[in-house]
């Protein structure tokens, strides 16, 4: 464990399904569309924040307590995610940090990262670990089923951030899988064009 975390939200959703799913509660809406829908690596979500809850790892929020809000505006206030936030505060193991924010409420990266970091909701977060960077000890950005984090992987690490993917060959599988995914997209339609030129002549001679 990291000395501070900034905690994406899917891995509150994650941990707070799969604690539903082992003590035999009604899944609500926001557990049923979590990533992973993998049962066992929703468990390791919930094992790894069980662990952070235990340890003396910090929370990191922003000073304008927009990050906690959208936790709790995409959590119900009994998820076992909302309860380790809770928990962490209770403790007084919160580190909070200043995020500037735009007209639209949405955290302010430096550049190249205003170019790269393309989830506006998510800025706020790498905002919050930038501003980490200054305490001492170690921190970490700790996601688990939003792959958007290996996009900007480069670009992060390269600014001194430091990630931890908690479910890392699911996430990263999952990320190969969507790279390639995209990149058919991008040359299909060349290709059909390419397609279209070949067959257009023998029709012309026909």
């Amino acid at each position: 464990m990291k000395d501070r975390y900034v905690i994406d939200t899917n891995v509150l959703i994650a941990a707070s399904a799969a604690m539903a799913m082992r003590s035999g509660r009604p899944l609500l809406p926001h557990h049923i569309e979590v990533t992973p829908q993998d049962a066992a690596q929703l468990e390791k979500v919930l094992d790894w924040l069980i662990a952070f809850a235990q340890s003396e790892s910090r929370l990191v929020l922003d000073n304008a307590g927009l990050i906690n809000v959208e936790y709790h505006h995409k959590l119900d206030f009994y998820d076992y995610g909302i309860q380790v936030v809770m928990l962490k505060l209770s403790r007084e193991q919160i580190d909070r940090v200043n995020v500037e924010y735009d007209a639209d409420g949405n955290g302010i990266v430096p550049q190249p990262l205003d170019e790269t970091v393309h989830d506006l909701a998510d800025r706020k977060m790498v905002a919050a670990a930038i501003a980490a960077l200054q305490l001492p000890g170690s921190s970490a950005i700790a996601f688990a089923g939003d792959t958007d984090w290996y996009d900007w992987e480069t670009a992060l690490l390269q600014t001194g951030l430091t990630l931890e993917p908690i479910i890392e060959t699911w996430s990263r599988a999952k990320y190969a899988e969507k790279t390639l995914r995209q990149a058919k997209k991008h040359h299909q339609p060349k290709h059909a064009r390419q397609i279209q030129h070949q067959k257009t002549p023998q029709g012309l001679k026909s």
